[in-house]
């Protein structure tokens, strides 16, 4: 008598064992195809993919096989389940009220195309690139690589600026120039120097601009504008254009400098 409830307790969890395989192998192929399938009716509609729209799938598909697997693996009625679920999920909310909002800010977001990965943006005074938009933060990342992780609650709140091309590639570069020199030399100068030492981190289609502002105590201030290709060391390209034009001999040099150096000059004397 043992030996045949042994087999029968035996038989009843292989078969548990299988369905329980058998559902989740149902729940991998459904999600493959769904997912593969969402990615392609975004595209045809133009709505940007993330992985919250990727995740929320996901995650009604595994909880239909949850339900699926409660009866006849765990002996639980799925409408028990669902509705201690319910009675349990009023009171998690009180506590997870920020993770509702970020999730639901993100959805708003992303469904009204406010960001999309891609994008070139500033938010509160930090510009890059949206890497990708998740359950609960969007990610933007900076030209130097550093990623700054932005609670998506906060950000539909934040202003949002949408960068073009021209600022995404600019990189300036300040200085100024002695009053009275001739401007359009400079400013053919300084595109010849940009050329010269950073031509290889140049984007193509912007030409370097050259643009005074200001007269000031120093002298005509200008910036140049470096539009550089992505992936280059801005740093770097600020400071050999920097090095070029400080020995050109329009730069403006404070008066104390020249000072400082007759000093020194008379010392060696």
């Amino acid at each position: 008598m043992e030996d045949v409830l042994a087999n029968i307790d035996a038989s009843a969890f292989v078969g548990k064992v299988v369905y329980l395989a058998v559902v989740v192998g149902i729940a991998l192929l459904i999600q493959r195809v769904v997912v593969h399938g969402l990615k392609r009716a975004l595209d045809a509609a133009g709505v940007p993919k993330a992985s919250i729209f990727v995740n929320i799938v996901r995650t009604v598909i595994w909880a239909f096989a949850l339900l699926a697997v409660l009866e006849p693996v765990l002996g639980v009625q799925p409408t028990a389940f669902v509705a201690a679920l319910g009675v349990t999920s009023v009171v998690i909310s009180f506590g997870l009220q920020d993770t509702v909002s970020n999730i639901v800010a993100g959805l708003g977001l992303m469904m009204g195309r406010v960001v999309r990965p891609g994008d070139q943006v500033t938010i509160g005074g930090f510009t890059g690139e949206v890497v990708d938009v998740t359950w609960r933060s969007t990610m933007v990342r900076d030209k130097g690589g550093k990623v700054e992780v932005i609670p998506n609650s906060v950000l539909n709140k934040t202003a949002l600026t949408r960068e073009t091309d021209w600022s995404v590639t600019d990189c300036p570069v300040e200085f100024y120039v002695e009053q009275g020199s001739d401007l359009d030399a400079v400013t053919r100068e300084v595109q010849r120097l940009a050329s010269e030492k950073c031509g290889a981190a140049l984007a193509p289609g912007f030409s370097t601009e050259v643009l005074f502002d200001h007269l000031g105590p120093l002298g005509i201030h200008g910036t140049a504008h470096l539009h550089l290709v992505a992936g280059s060391n801005y740093a770097v390209q600020a400071d050999a254009l920097v090095r070029a034009i400080s020995r050109a001999p329009w730069i403006a040099r404070p008066a104390s400098a020249d000072t400082s150096a007759s000093i020194i000059n008379d010392a060696t004397n």
